[in-house]
């Protein structure tokens, strides 16, 4: 396959169709796998009605040695089509997420987190034999130890946090309501839908607009939902007809934002580094100007090579505010000010002029 299928559903086994798209081609993975659930009956409610719970053929495998030989397989392939700075997400509940770990260290992916998606209403445990199962895990691995680099939204996730880093436990609601696609007669349309506001923030997190995800494990299409809503192209796969035509009507009812509205938070490690001389030689400031500490009670003269002199002492905006303070270091972008008519302002305004200058 020369060009890659973007936005569409792939109907098929999931490893014949990755087999097909070419090497070192998607951006991100994201993968809900059957779980193996291994359930050994009809599973019942108090009042003896039946739950419907999980008992797909395409969830039923023979054994342990069966569920880890396809798990390796689908894995290996995905770490195949993954860019070098791509990532992938895997998703699993206690009956399985230990099998996957295992095989993602074993084909060479390296873990960067996981997070513990905590369901806010979650199913009861009918029986009363072991404790409410109330979470599930995701897995987040760069496609080897190596990788330098690979996307993450820190500064995003922080605003959409309120201004507080995100944790790696997250509490959302079950697919409920009318979020969950259901069939004509009335029942969900697939067994292990999940919330497109877990999707929302696998996407905000790791992934940028343009970028290409593959699901290979489709279902009813979430991951596409999510993913055309936010301005990423999406590439799914999916061997159920029913599954496949649902996830392309639901997607196709989606309605993505305005590219404008799309833009996160960037990350100060991502702007271009700006030396202190780069204002000098701007004309920002001139040699002989003063600057003042935080209070304005200290000073110190700028210099044509971009250090400051105060009294005996020289050195970088740096070492120089560290000596002021009597610190092991000192960020002098944000301790240095410079007067200006509405009073002292941080220099690290100044490098913002530049900044912008040079986007």
């Amino acid at each position: 396959m020369s060009e890659l299928p973007f936005d569409q559903v792939l109907r098929g086994d999931c490893l014949a169709v990755l087999r097909t798209l070419p090497d070192a081609s998607v951006d991100m993975v994201f993968a809900d796998p059957p779980y193996n659930l291994q359930l050994g009956g009809d599973l019942l409610r108090p009042d003896n009605s039946k739950v419907d719970a999980v008992d797909d053929d395409w969830d039923k495998f023979s054994d342990f040695a069966a569920y880890d030989a396809f798990t390796r397989a689908w894995m290996a392939e995905c770490r195949r089509v993954l860019k070098p700075d791509g990532t992938i997400w895997v998703i699993g509940s206690y009956h399985n997420v230990f099998r996957l770990g295992a095989a993602i260290q074993d084909l060479g992916f390296w873990v960067l987190n996981d997070v513990i998606w905590r369901k806010s209403n979650p199913m009861p445990n009918f029986k009363g034999t072991r404790f409410t199962n109330a979470h599930e895990t995701l897995i987040w691995a760069a496609r080897s130890r190596e990788q330098k680099r690979y996307t993450f939204n820190y500064d995003a996730l922080k605003a959409f946090n309120e201004d507080v880093q995100m944790r790696s436990d997250w509490t959302l609601a079950l697919c409920t309501g009318e979020e969950r696609i259901k069939g004509e007669d009335g029942r969900k349309a697939h067994p292990t839908q999940k919330p497109e506001a877990l999707l929302h923030r696998v996407l905000l997190a790791a992934s940028k607009p343009g970028d290409v995800v593959l699901d290979p494990f489709f279902g009813t299409g979430t991951t596409g939902a999510a993913a055309k809503r936010l301005g990423r192209r999406w590439i799914g796969i999916e061997r159920d007809a029913t599954y496949a035509k649902v996830a392309e009507d639901r997607i196709a009812a989606v309605v993505p934002a305005n590219p404008e509205d799309l833009a996160v938070m960037g990350s100060r490690k991502q702007e271009p580094k700006v030396p202190f001389g780069a204002l000098v030689e701007a004309g920002l400031l001139r040699p002989g100007d003063r600057l003042y500490c935080p209070r304005g009670e200290r000073e110190a003269r700028v210099r044509a090579d971009g250090s400051l002199i105060a009294g005996s002492l020289t050195g970088s905006i740096h070492k120089l505010g560290a000596l002021m303070e009597n610190a092991p270091a000192c960020n002098g972008w944000t301790y240095w000010r410079f007067k200006t008519d509405q009073g002292l302002k941080p220099i690290d305004a100044l490098r913002a002029e530049i900044r912008a200058a040079m986007q």
